[in-house]
């Protein structure tokens, strides 16, 4: 089994990334971009879930994972499907 030892500089380089991912994200709030979960991208987008799924997979739709969730931009999904 192997140990490794966290140090103090360890915890405050991870504290400096989770503040930055934060402050992203709120970054992305404030600018009023709006997100769609995965059910309203099918309705959207008229596909099945599988289909979704395959074109998340294959890097043909854009998304963030936000926790366990997915999320859509909807200007980019506006954008890329009415080309």
């Amino acid at each position: 089994m192997k140990i490794e030892i966290i140090t103090k500089e360890d915890l405050l380089n991870f504290k400096t990334e989770v503040l930055s991912e934060i402050k992203s994200m709120l970054t992305d709030c404030t600018n009023k971009q709006e997100y769609l979960t995965s059910k309203e991208v099918c309705k959207y987008l008229n596909i099945s879930a599988t289909k979704l799924y395959e074109l998340r997979s294959l890097g043909k739709i854009p998304f963030k994972k936000i926790g366990g969730s997915y999320r859509y931009n909807k200007n980019e999904i506006v954008n890329h499907f009415t080309k």
